[in-house]
């Protein structure tokens, strides 16, 4: 923790997780907290702050597809295997949908994770109807699509492969190297104009990158990853998303290490509260950086016109006023000076085919199909399981 932020304590972080504790959901009728009455009890257990072990929730999914009209965001439709998100990042717009699950958006969210395990089934289905048009899509854009469990589920990788049987192109987001992985599905389908891959790198800072995103990939092995993925042919760009103030500052330097590494394309959102997020990023942040949290918070209400979070379409991803301004100039001048987002990737949607039942095998573009195995995934889709 940096020197100006030791004087003053907040409440104590978990190791390995980004919310502070499980904050009630906008939807509870009674709200628990803590106090001390000087008796000892749970407070003075040396258990009582461990962290919390995730637990694994399999849901049959009602439909794979997530429609999207917001005039702000670049696709029309997502694709998201998972709900919750182990990775743990404590500014996470996403944790806020956890509420209507009747779990906490702190706690809950990257620790109870949902698994939607008939995911690529039903998303066959979906592109196998005679009324579906291929609409620009996006794979991992509320809950990251490569986090911890996928190593073990591989949705993702039976998502892409359903994609790939249908040509349909689509974009994925992420902040882990588990999509090196899939590298074998990705460049066959870059080489068609089928897919571009984003990696979110916050910052260049390792520590910084530990506390605010305690479970994702460190920031220089995901600059490894995208030099991987550039190098397999496959278009790859920077999210350098969220900015914070006062606390990821590195921006320049984020772009020029990701345009080094092979990264054609940038983009950046500043911090969004939406609903409980803002109490679950304020106590983090009075965890971490108790004496910048103020500074930090009144330059986010400067943002937002004198609030937490503005929802309207034309500033919720840039904000506004003089700090949403020199940010954008700063972003603009850097990628211009680096050659980033020159040239725009366009992926082809032309080339979508509707193969009835055809998209539970790899397509003849891997060299011949071959069967998708389901394995344990399908054989404990009504159970649960513990992980660490």
């Amino acid at each position: 923790m940096d020197e100006q932020d030791r004087v003053v304590k907040g409440p104590a972080p978990l190791k390995g997780r980004g919310a502070i504790h499980a904050v009630a959901h906008r939807f509870e009728r009674v709200q628990r907290e803590a106090v001390d009455d000087g008796w000892g009890g749970e407070a003075d257990r040396d258990d009582a702050r461990a962290a919390p072990r995730t637990e694994l929730i399999f849901e049959t999914a009602r439909s794979a597809l997530s429609r999207n009209d917001s005039p702000d965001i670049a696709f029309d439709q997502a694709i998201n295997p998972y709900r919750g998100c182990e990775h743990g990042c404590s500014y996470c717009y996403a944790r806020p949908t956890h509420s209507y699950l009747g779990y906490s958006p702190g706690l809950d969210f990257e620790t109870k994770i949902i698994a939607k395990h008939n995911l690529p089934e039903l998303l066959d289905k979906a592109l196998s109807r005679p009324s579906y048009q291929p609409r620009p899509t996006n794979l991992g854009s509320a809950t990251d699509c490569y986090q911890p469990v996928e190593r073990d589920l591989g949705l993702t990788r039976r998502v892409i492969e359903v994609m790939a049987a249908h040509r349909h192109a689509f974009s994925l987001i992420t902040k882990s190297s588990l999509v090196e992985r899939d590298i074998d599905l990705l460049a066959p389908l870059a080489e068609q104009g089928l897919v571009a891959v984003y990696l979110t790198i916050t910052t260049l800072d390792a520590t910084l990158a530990r506390r605010l995103e305690p479970r994702a990939a460190s920031p220089a092995r995901r600059l490894r990853t995208l030099r991987t993925l550039a190098e397999a042919g496959i278009p790859v760009g920077v999210s350098v998303a969220p900015q914070i103030p006062f606390l990821n500052e590195d921006m320049e330097q984020v772009l020029t290490a990701a345009a080094e590494a092979g990264a054609r394309s940038a983009f950046y959102t500043v911090l969004r509260l939406p609903w409980e997020l803002r109490q679950v990023f304020g106590d983090w942040l009075q965890a971490h950086y108790p004496q910048r949290a103020e500074r930090v918070m009144a330059r986010i209400h400067d943002l937002r016109g004198g609030q937490a979070y503005q929802s309207d379409f034309a500033s919720r991803m840039k904000g506004t006023g003089l700090w949403s301004d020199l940010l954008s100039q700063r972003f603009r001048k850097t990628c211009g000076r680096l050659g980033l987002n020159r040239d725009r990737v366009a992926l082809d949607l032309g080339k979508f085919v509707r193969q009835p039942g055809a998209g539970l095998l790899q397509a003849d573009l891997f060299d011949g199909p071959v069967a998708v195995d389901a394995g344990p995934l399908a054989a404990a889709a009504v159970g649960q399981a513990d992980r660490r």
